[in-house]
């Protein structure tokens, strides 16, 4: 399709969305796919959600825009407040921005204000996990441990230190205990904030559960609370990022509270606005607020957008639907049936080597050796092929390579809407696992 686009990638053409109905989306062709991965975990309410178009109806028909430097609105006010109260314990504020990477860019910049508001201007360092994802401006990408996408920019980038992800499938040994594990890596916080000198750093982020670019992988129990003591034993901010695993994506609110952690700050996007606006926030703690009003009273950040009328009220209906319609419970619920599917049907699968996640956002790794864990050889490119084919057969999901080292290995995310019902759970699996078959017999 010829145009002016400026797309994701310059090769071949795309087919034309024209139309959503619940789980599906039908292209301009008439032909319908399901939505097995939200998009990137966005779509969570499906494509033609009632409440939500109304909810933007009404909004539009009353005001679609007033800068937050001159206004507030009852949209945003509405919003803040309903998930200030939701928010895990000393979670008082909220600052509304238009998505995950702007979400991640505000709570490093509020991270370092916070510390230069309370006088220890020495804290500026920030550390993080490998192979995690925390967005592509150039200072969440700075943050991320995704090689990939880090590569070319690395000139500009903040440096920033990564420790160990919490992989259990890949990392744990044989005769350790999942709490044994949790704290062993963990431990490598503890042991990077010494090596750079503890008055040096300020903040360390992470993926309750990874997302696109590891796998759909939680923190195994008891590894975020040896991570929250490490934190405050050293006076260091704990920056959960949520922006893929949270507002209900894993059958909770927020993905922190099944870990029983309550971070300083918490960022969320794709879910809040579930595709009908974008839409992002970083929540941040009672104590960094009241250290900015107690000492400049100015955030020295912002964007144009940020507290968008239209994109509050949106996310505000989708809020609504999440917490009133019983949707976390399906979650869970729908979650349980998907994995035990998928592990039915492809739990012995010579290709599968691990099949993991919590509630509906769940991954599924591809390996050439299930007995060793062998990755396919990268110049497969297999996620890659195993994307095509889903597609084709009407099945929207999301793989990825490199896995393991941001080289090395496969793995397919689905975080598919929280209304899919038993049927298309049974078409995902059916769709999903003839497209690894194919894919892996090539």
């Amino acid at each position: 399709m010829p145009g002016h686009v400026f797309g994701r990638s310059t090769r071949g053409s795309l087919p034309v969305a024209a139309a959503g109905e619940g789980c599906y989306i039908v292209d301009s062709t008439g032909k319908r796919y399901l939505d097995g991965s939200g998009g990137a975990a966005v779509s969570c309410l499906g494509h033609s959600d009632a409440g939500v178009r109304a909810a933007l109806h009404a909004q539009l028909d009353r005001l679609a825009f007033a800068h937050t430097g001159f206004f507030t609105s009852d949209a945003a006010e509405s919003l803040s407040d309903r998930l200030a109260a939701h928010a895990p314990e000393g979670i008082e504020r909220v600052y509304l921005v238009s998505g995950g990477s702007e979400a991640v860019e505000a709570a490093i910049k509020l991270a370092r204000q916070y510390f230069m508001e309370i006088g220890q201007p020495q804290r500026h360092r920030v550390i993080a996990r490998r192979q995690s994802y925390h967005g592509n401006t150039l200072g969440a990408l700075a943050a991320g441990g995704n090689e990939w996408r880090r590569a070319q920019f690395a000139p500009l980038l903040v440096e920033t230190s990564h420790i160990a992800p919490c992989y259990e499938y890949r990392d744990r040994k044989e005769d350790e205990t999942q709490e044994a594990y949790g704290r062993r890596v963990a431990d490598e916080l503890e042991a990077e904030i010494l090596r750079l000198g503890p008055e040096t750093v300020m903040a360390f982020i992470a993926e309750p559960v990874v997302g696109a670019t590891a796998g759909a992988v939680p923190a195994v129990p008891g590894y975020l609370k040896r991570i929250r003591e490490i934190c405050d034993r050293h006076g260091v901010l704990l920056i959960l990022d949520e922006v893929m695993c949270g507002m209900g994506r894993t059958g909770h609110l927020f993905a922190c509270e099944e870990d029983g952690v309550a971070p300083d700050m918490i960022t969320v996007a794709k879910g809040l606005g579930a595709g009908y606006q974008p839409i992002g926030a970083t929540l941040a703690s009672g104590r960094i607020y009241d250290a900015i009003a107690a000492g400049s009273g100015f955030f020295q950040h912002g964007h144009t957008y940020m507290g968008h009328p239209m994109a509050a009220a949106a996310a505000g209906a989708v809020l609504d639907a999440i917490l009133d319609r019983g949707l976390l419970p399906r979650v869970r619920e729908q979650g349980a049936k998907l994995r035990a599917a998928l592990e039915a049907e492809l739990g012995q699968h010579p290709h599968v080597g691990d099949i993991r996640g919590r509630g509906l956002l769940l991954g599924v790794e591809l390996v050439s050796d299930r007995e060793t864990r062998a990755p396919f050889d990268p110049a497969r490119k297999l996620h890659a092929r195993v994307k095509a084919l889903a597609f084709e057969a009407g099945l929207i999901c999301y793989p990825m390579g490199g896995t393991i080292d941001g080289q090395r290995g496969d793995h397919i995310l689905l975080a598919p809407p929280y209304i899919i019902d038993d049927a298309q759970i049974d078409e995902l699996v059916e769709k999903l696992s003839g497209a690894i078959r194919q894919a892996a017999a090539a």
